[in-house]
């Protein structure tokens, strides 16, 4: 699964891709760039809201679904009971971490039903995206070339969820998001055979996204075509080619030393 990307790039360089948002005006004129995107930590998405599309730092993890909180509380309790400790299951359960689901792949489960709608849909822009191999380097990280134009993944949103993500910090209540992902296409399959990221690349594929019924919205949910991604990096946490402190000034393996 994905679970590290980047995006370096402005607000108009989305515009691009899908220019009907509200930016929020001076909120985001100078938006950072984030070379490490990491989960449980706020990123741009532009997100459907109260009748429009608004861009939005929200953090990323949607809720995860009630069986893995619960069967991540029973192995909690049985860890106490085999310490002959004494467990309220109930306030185990109702204070077990979630630090959120990333990737959404099965869009016919109930917990994701009710987040596939208009209304929840967002767009998550990102410059390039890291998949981890340990054989193969570590994070190998995808872009549209050396040049990493912004791209958007297909996500899903929800606002003021109420949920304990960390037991230092309690009961919180956040905007939270997730992508979809999909089959592989070559390059990446060849680094994670399960998964990749659902990737949106023009700006009537990203129109159809963020406003079409879900029977017509479900199409895009599909594996670029081989050949689309070039691999930019590799064995780095961080994607930011114009930092030197973070690249060094050698060139990573060509594409087909990894392919084969």
């Amino acid at each position: 699964m994905c679970n590290l990307y980047s995006h370096t790039r402005n607000v108009e360089a989305m515009r691009k891709l899908f220019a009907p948002f509200n930016d929020g005006g001076a909120n985001f004129a100078n938006l950072p760039p984030q070379p490490g995107i990491f989960p449980d930590y706020e990123a741009p998405i532009i997100r459907n809201e109260e009748g429009e599309a608004r861009l939005a730092m929200t953090r990323w993890g949607m809720p995860s679904s009630k069986k893995a909180l619960l069967d991540a509380a029973t192995k909690r309790a049985d860890k106490l009971r085999a310490k002959n400790k004494p467990v309220d299951f109930d306030q185990l359960l109702g204070m077990e971490p979630d630090s959120g689901t990333t990737n959404v792949r099965n869009t016919s489960s109930s917990h994701w039903k009710r987040w596939l709608d208009v209304p929840h849909r967002c767009l998550v822009p990102f410059t390039s995206f890291s998949e981890f191999n340990k054989e193969a380097g570590g994070d190998i990280w995808f872009a549209f070339g050396e040049e990493r134009p912004t791209a958007f993944f297909a996500g899903i949103w929800t606002p003021r969820w109420t949920c304990v993500r960390k037991m230092k910090t309690g009961e919180e209540t956040c905007d939270l998001f997730a992508f979809l992902t999909t089959e592989p296409n070559a390059e990446v399959g060849a680094v994670h055979p399960k998964a990749m990221p659902v990737i949106l690349t023009t700006p009537e594929d990203c129109a159809v996204w963020m406003t079409a019924p879900w029977e017509q919205a479900k199409a895009l949910q599909r594996p670029l075509h081989d050949g689309s991604l070039t691999i930019v990096a590799r064995g780095v946490k961080k994607d930011d080619p114009n930092d030197p402190a973070l690249f060094p000034a050698i060139k990573p393996p060509a594409q087909g030393d990894l392919l084969g």
